[in-house]
Protein backbone atom coordinates (compact mmCIF):
# COMPACT_ATOMS: atom_id res chain seq x y z
CA UNK A 1 0.00 0.00 0.00
CA UNK A 2 2.71 2.42 0.94
CA UNK A 3 4.19 1.75 -2.38
CA UNK A 4 1.40 2.74 -4.25
CA UNK A 5 1.39 6.03 -2.06
CA UNK A 6 4.73 6.64 -3.14
CA UNK A 7 4.39 5.81 -7.24
CA UNK A 8 1.03 8.21 -6.99
CA UNK A 9 2.86 10.95 -4.90
CA UNK A 10 5.43 10.70 -7.37
CA UNK A 11 3.56 11.08 -10.67
CA UNK A 12 1.18 13.98 -9.28
CA UNK A 13 4.64 15.84 -8.51
CA UNK A 14 6.27 14.99 -11.89
CA UNK A 15 2.88 16.04 -13.28
CA UNK A 16 2.52 19.21 -11.39
CA UNK A 17 6.35 20.18 -12.72
CA UNK A 18 5.03 20.52 -16.45
CA UNK A 19 3.71 23.79 -17.06
CA UNK A 20 2.40 23.33 -20.16
CA UNK A 21 0.34 20.47 -18.98
CA UNK A 22 -1.11 22.56 -16.20
CA UNK A 23 -1.51 25.42 -18.55
CA UNK A 24 -4.02 22.99 -20.36
CA UNK A 25 -5.46 21.90 -17.28
CA UNK A 26 -5.99 25.19 -16.24
CA UNK A 27 -7.89 25.54 -19.62
CA UNK A 28 -9.93 22.40 -19.02
CA UNK A 29 -11.23 23.77 -15.99
CA UNK A 30 -12.01 27.36 -17.01
CA UNK A 31 -14.10 25.61 -20.11
CA UNK A 32 -15.89 23.55 -17.86
CA UNK A 33 -16.71 26.33 -15.82
CA UNK A 34 -18.06 28.32 -18.33
CA UNK A 35 -20.27 24.99 -19.31
CA UNK A 36 -21.41 25.16 -15.94
CA UNK A 37 -22.41 29.04 -16.12
CA UNK A 38 -23.64 29.48 -19.33
CA UNK A 39 -27.02 31.20 -18.38
CA UNK A 40 -24.69 33.74 -15.85
CA UNK A 41 -22.48 34.13 -18.17
CA UNK A 42 -24.12 34.67 -21.63
CA UNK A 43 -27.11 38.02 -21.98
CA UNK A 44 -28.55 36.75 -25.20
CA UNK A 45 -30.41 33.81 -25.79
CA UNK A 46 -28.73 31.21 -28.03
CA UNK A 47 -31.81 31.02 -29.73
CA UNK A 48 -33.91 33.96 -30.15
CA UNK A 49 -33.63 34.56 -33.86
CA UNK A 50 -33.23 38.67 -34.71
CA UNK A 51 -32.96 39.15 -38.47
CA UNK A 52 -32.36 43.32 -38.00
CA UNK A 53 -29.06 41.91 -36.35
CA UNK A 54 -28.22 39.24 -38.97
CA UNK A 55 -24.29 38.48 -39.67
CA UNK A 56 -22.99 41.70 -37.56
CA UNK A 57 -19.50 41.48 -36.99
CA UNK A 58 -17.95 41.35 -33.47
CA UNK A 59 -19.07 44.91 -31.83
CA UNK A 60 -19.58 45.94 -27.67
CA UNK A 61 -23.36 44.15 -28.11
CA UNK A 62 -22.15 40.83 -29.58
CA UNK A 63 -19.16 40.13 -28.52
CA UNK A 64 -18.63 37.42 -31.29
CA UNK A 65 -21.16 38.97 -33.75
CA UNK A 66 -24.04 37.19 -34.99
CA UNK A 67 -25.27 34.62 -37.61
CA UNK A 68 -27.03 34.45 -40.62
CA UNK A 69 -30.66 34.58 -38.24
CA UNK A 70 -29.15 37.56 -35.63
CA UNK A 71 -28.63 34.73 -33.05
CA UNK A 72 -25.78 35.56 -30.67
CA UNK A 73 -22.67 33.83 -31.50
CA UNK A 74 -20.96 34.52 -28.36
CA UNK A 75 -23.93 32.67 -26.45
CA UNK A 76 -23.97 30.11 -28.89
CA UNK A 77 -20.17 29.43 -28.73
CA UNK A 78 -20.83 29.03 -24.35
CA UNK A 79 -23.65 26.88 -24.85
CA UNK A 80 -21.87 24.73 -27.49
CA UNK A 81 -19.43 24.71 -25.23
CA UNK A 82 -21.81 22.27 -22.79
CA UNK A 83 -22.61 19.96 -25.51
CA UNK A 84 -19.06 19.60 -26.75
CA UNK A 85 -17.48 18.59 -23.03
CA UNK A 86 -21.20 16.45 -22.43
CA UNK A 87 -20.64 14.69 -25.41
CA UNK A 88 -16.55 13.74 -24.84
CA UNK A 89 -17.24 13.27 -20.98
CA UNK A 90 -20.10 10.72 -21.55
CA UNK A 91 -19.21 9.21 -24.77
CA UNK A 92 -15.90 8.10 -23.27
CA UNK A 93 -18.07 6.81 -20.30
CA UNK A 94 -19.13 4.72 -22.34
CA UNK A 95 -16.73 3.40 -24.63
CA UNK A 96 -14.59 2.93 -20.89
CA UNK A 97 -17.43 0.80 -19.42
CA UNK A 98 -17.65 -1.22 -22.86
CA UNK A 99 -13.81 -1.43 -23.14
CA UNK A 100 -12.78 -2.35 -19.33
CA UNK A 101 -15.03 -5.07 -19.40
CA UNK A 102 -14.22 -6.36 -22.86
CA UNK A 103 -10.38 -5.66 -22.29
CA UNK A 104 -10.54 -7.55 -18.62
CA UNK A 105 -12.17 -11.23 -20.01
CA UNK A 106 -9.81 -11.29 -22.82
CA UNK A 107 -6.58 -10.71 -20.32
CA UNK A 108 -8.19 -12.74 -17.73
CA UNK A 109 -8.91 -15.92 -19.12
CA UNK A 110 -7.08 -16.00 -22.25
CA UNK A 111 -7.44 -19.12 -24.53
CA UNK A 112 -10.45 -19.30 -26.73
CA UNK A 113 -12.14 -16.20 -25.20
CA UNK A 114 -9.30 -14.07 -25.25
CA UNK A 115 -9.19 -15.31 -29.39
CA UNK A 116 -12.89 -14.21 -30.18
CA UNK A 117 -12.61 -11.23 -28.51
CA UNK A 118 -9.55 -10.04 -30.44
CA UNK A 119 -10.89 -11.27 -33.66
CA UNK A 120 -13.85 -8.74 -33.01
CA UNK A 121 -11.64 -5.67 -31.80
CA UNK A 122 -9.70 -5.96 -35.22
CA UNK A 123 -13.15 -6.15 -37.27
CA UNK A 124 -14.17 -3.03 -35.09
CA UNK A 125 -10.44 -1.34 -35.53
CA UNK A 126 -10.80 -2.25 -39.67
CA UNK A 127 -13.53 0.78 -40.15
CA UNK A 128 -12.61 4.01 -40.59
CA UNK A 129 -14.18 5.85 -37.28
CA UNK A 130 -16.01 8.78 -38.78
CA UNK A 131 -17.57 6.21 -41.79
CA UNK A 132 -18.34 3.97 -39.07
CA UNK A 133 -20.17 7.02 -37.37
CA UNK A 134 -21.79 7.82 -39.98
CA UNK A 135 -22.92 4.29 -40.87
CA UNK A 136 -24.50 4.25 -37.58
CA UNK A 137 -26.33 7.49 -37.50
CA UNK A 138 -27.67 7.60 -40.91
CA UNK A 139 -29.56 4.37 -39.26
CA UNK A 140 -30.79 5.91 -35.61
CA UNK A 141 -32.45 9.19 -34.66
CA UNK A 142 -30.49 11.91 -34.58
CA UNK A 143 -29.95 13.45 -31.51
CA UNK A 144 -27.16 14.73 -28.79
CA UNK A 145 -28.14 10.89 -27.09
CA UNK A 146 -27.91 9.03 -30.19
CA UNK A 147 -24.28 11.02 -31.12
CA UNK A 148 -22.91 10.38 -27.68
CA UNK A 149 -24.03 6.40 -27.79
CA UNK A 150 -22.52 5.82 -31.50
CA UNK A 151 -18.95 7.73 -30.58
CA UNK A 152 -18.85 5.67 -27.33
CA UNK A 153 -19.58 2.42 -29.06
CA UNK A 154 -17.25 2.83 -31.93
CA UNK A 155 -13.79 3.87 -29.20
CA UNK A 156 -13.89 1.04 -26.98
CA UNK A 157 -11.56 -0.80 -28.70
CA UNK A 158 -8.07 1.05 -27.87
CA UNK A 159 -8.72 0.65 -24.10
CA UNK A 160 -9.95 -3.12 -24.01
CA UNK A 161 -6.32 -4.03 -25.66
CA UNK A 162 -4.68 -1.61 -23.14
CA UNK A 163 -6.90 -3.21 -20.20
CA UNK A 164 -6.79 -6.71 -21.49
CA UNK A 165 -2.43 -6.27 -21.87
CA UNK A 166 -2.33 -5.28 -18.53
CA UNK A 167 -4.29 -8.31 -17.05
CA UNK A 168 -1.95 -10.11 -19.10
CA UNK A 169 0.73 -9.06 -16.81
CA UNK A 170 -0.97 -9.40 -14.04
CA UNK A 171 -2.80 -12.39 -13.94
CA UNK A 172 0.10 -14.94 -12.65
CA UNK A 173 1.24 -12.36 -9.88
CA UNK A 174 1.41 -13.30 -6.32
CA UNK A 175 -1.62 -11.45 -4.83
CA UNK A 176 -3.81 -13.05 -7.63
CA UNK A 177 -2.47 -16.31 -6.96
CA UNK A 178 -3.37 -15.69 -3.12
CA UNK A 179 -6.93 -14.44 -3.78
CA UNK A 180 -7.47 -17.62 -6.03
CA UNK A 181 -6.35 -19.79 -2.85
CA UNK A 182 -8.58 -17.99 -0.68
CA UNK A 183 -11.57 -18.85 -2.60
CA UNK A 184 -12.15 -15.37 -4.37
CA UNK A 185 -14.46 -15.81 -7.33
CA UNK A 186 -13.87 -14.54 -11.08
CA UNK A 187 -15.65 -11.65 -10.37
CA UNK A 188 -13.84 -10.48 -7.33
CA UNK A 189 -10.35 -11.34 -8.67
CA UNK A 190 -11.05 -9.12 -11.85
CA UNK A 191 -12.81 -6.14 -10.49
CA UNK A 192 -11.02 -6.11 -6.95
CA UNK A 193 -7.51 -7.21 -7.36
CA UNK A 194 -6.20 -7.24 -10.75
CA UNK A 195 -8.42 -3.72 -12.31
CA UNK A 196 -7.53 -1.57 -9.24
CA UNK A 197 -3.93 -2.30 -10.57
CA UNK A 198 -4.38 -2.34 -14.54
CA UNK A 199 -6.21 0.89 -14.58
CA UNK A 200 -3.67 3.79 -14.64
CA UNK A 201 -2.71 3.90 -18.33
CA UNK A 202 -6.53 3.62 -19.28
CA UNK A 203 -6.70 7.48 -17.81
CA UNK A 204 -4.59 8.47 -20.22
CA UNK A 205 -5.94 6.63 -23.18
CA UNK A 206 -9.46 8.60 -22.04
CA UNK A 207 -8.17 11.57 -21.49
CA UNK A 208 -6.99 11.36 -25.60
CA UNK A 209 -10.50 9.88 -26.35
CA UNK A 210 -12.07 12.73 -25.07
CA UNK A 211 -9.92 15.14 -27.25
CA UNK A 212 -11.36 12.70 -30.39
CA UNK A 213 -15.03 12.62 -29.09
CA UNK A 214 -15.11 16.28 -29.11
CA UNK A 215 -13.43 16.63 -32.24
CA UNK A 216 -15.66 13.71 -33.83
CA UNK A 217 -18.95 15.41 -32.80
CA UNK A 218 -17.41 18.97 -34.52
CA UNK A 219 -17.07 17.32 -37.58
CA UNK A 220 -20.47 15.47 -37.74
CA UNK A 221 -22.17 18.55 -36.73
CA UNK A 222 -19.90 20.56 -39.33
CA UNK A 223 -21.19 17.64 -42.08
CA UNK A 224 -25.06 18.21 -40.98
CA UNK A 225 -25.04 14.63 -39.50
CA UNK A 226 -24.61 15.93 -35.52
CA UNK A 227 -26.41 17.73 -33.16
CA UNK A 228 -29.68 18.77 -34.43
CA UNK A 229 -30.26 22.92 -35.16
CA UNK A 230 -30.91 25.29 -33.38
CA UNK A 231 -29.41 23.37 -30.69
CA UNK A 232 -25.82 25.15 -30.34
CA UNK A 233 -22.42 23.21 -31.14
CA UNK A 234 -19.08 24.47 -32.15
CA UNK A 235 -19.45 22.08 -35.22
CA UNK A 236 -22.63 23.50 -36.86
CA UNK A 237 -21.95 27.26 -36.05
CA UNK A 238 -18.53 26.30 -38.25
CA UNK A 239 -20.72 24.92 -40.71
CA UNK A 240 -22.88 28.30 -41.40
CA UNK A 241 -19.95 30.06 -41.41
CA UNK A 242 -18.70 27.71 -44.02
CA UNK A 243 -21.91 29.39 -45.63
CA UNK A 244 -21.26 32.78 -45.28
CA UNK A 245 -17.41 32.43 -45.59
CA UNK A 246 -17.34 35.49 -47.43
CA UNK A 247 -19.23 37.59 -45.11
CA UNK A 248 -18.98 36.46 -41.53
CA UNK A 249 -15.59 35.59 -40.80
CA UNK A 250 -16.49 35.06 -37.23
CA UNK A 251 -18.35 32.26 -37.61
CA UNK A 252 -14.99 30.03 -38.73
CA UNK A 253 -12.62 32.04 -36.43
CA UNK A 254 -14.18 31.33 -33.24
CA UNK A 255 -15.41 28.15 -33.34
CA UNK A 256 -12.21 26.80 -35.63
CA UNK A 257 -10.03 28.57 -32.14
CA UNK A 258 -12.37 26.98 -29.45
CA UNK A 259 -12.10 23.23 -30.86
CA UNK A 260 -8.35 23.53 -31.72
CA UNK A 261 -7.49 24.80 -27.92
CA UNK A 262 -9.68 22.36 -26.22
CA UNK A 263 -8.62 19.36 -28.37
CA UNK A 264 -4.85 20.31 -27.64
CA UNK A 265 -5.38 21.32 -23.89
CA UNK A 266 -6.73 17.48 -23.68
CA UNK A 267 -3.73 16.11 -26.13
CA UNK A 268 -0.75 18.36 -23.94
CA UNK A 269 -2.90 16.82 -20.67
CA UNK A 270 -2.94 13.03 -21.93
CA UNK A 271 1.01 13.86 -22.98
CA UNK A 272 1.80 14.45 -19.70
CA UNK A 273 -0.19 12.10 -17.82
CA UNK A 274 1.63 9.06 -20.34
CA UNK A 275 5.00 10.60 -19.22
CA UNK A 276 3.99 10.61 -15.67
CA UNK A 277 2.59 7.39 -15.47
CA UNK A 278 5.49 5.42 -17.71
CA UNK A 279 8.16 3.74 -15.26
CA UNK A 280 11.24 3.89 -18.15
CA UNK A 281 11.06 7.84 -17.00
CA UNK A 282 11.29 7.14 -12.98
Amino acid sequence: MQKNYSMINYMTKKFLKDKIALISFGIILFLVIVAVFAPIICAHDPFKINLEDKLQSPNKTYFFGTDEFGRDVFARMVYGTRISLRIGFISMGIASIIGIIVGSLAGYFGGKTDMVIMRIIEIVMCFPTMFLLLALIAYLPQSINTIMVVIGITKWTGIARLIRGEFIALRDREFVMAAKTLGAGHSRIIFRHILPNAITPVLVSITFGIAGAILAESGLSFLGFGVPVPQPSWGNILASGRENIDLAWWLMFFPGMAIFITVTSYNLVGEALRDAFDPRQR
